[in-house]
């Protein structure tokens, strides 16, 4: 479907149900954890995404790497995108639903919010480069991104995880 604009679903409850479920053309959902953070900001920073498939929670891919020294949501949109790579490498025709705890980036990619930092344009067209024909962007607090948080703090602590899909 090239040069069709990906469909962005509002956030609510029941995306992934039978009577609600986005179709793919393969018939794979897949949900992306992604989040990043810094010590500082700017300061030393990483970012954690996780792919998992939707009907089982089952994680199909990873990864937790640091990114030298920079601001929180560079760290952020830097997970968005890694989370985005492996669910395209994964399946390129998935329905998938995008799960941060960054309004900011949330927002600005669902098109809600405009994005003014000159900083973070690049970064948010590289993420809709990445993006699925079929996508919901969900804000989810804090609390219910533990998985891709606990692989931003093992990077910044040393132990990052390697990409492997």
């Amino acid at each position: 479907m090239a040069g069709r604009r990906p469909t962005d679903v509002q956030d609510g409850p029941g995306f992934f149900d039978e009577e609600s479920a986005l179709p793919s053309r393969t018939g794979r959902r897949l949900i992306i954890e992604a989040d990043g953070g810094s010590r500082g900001n700017p300061g030393p920073a990483a970012y954690g995404a996780v792919v998992r498939d939707a009907e089982t929670g089952a994680v199909l891919a990873e990864e937790g790497r640091t990114i030298g020294h920079t601001t929180n949501n560079v760290a952020e949109y830097s997970g968005l995108i890694a989370g985005l790579e492996m669910a395209r490498a994964i399946d390129p025709q998935a329905a998938v639903e995008v799960r941060m705890d960054s309004k900011l980036v949330i927002e600005q990619m669902a098109g809600r919010w405009k994005i003014k930092h000159p900083g973070m344009k690049p970064l948010a067209l590289e993420a809709s480069k990445l993006r699925p024909a079929e996508v919901r962007w969900t804000w989810v607090p804090r609390a219910e991104n533990k998985a891709a948080d606990a692989l931003v703090n093992a990077a910044l602590d040393g132990a990052p995880v390697t990409r492997a899909v």
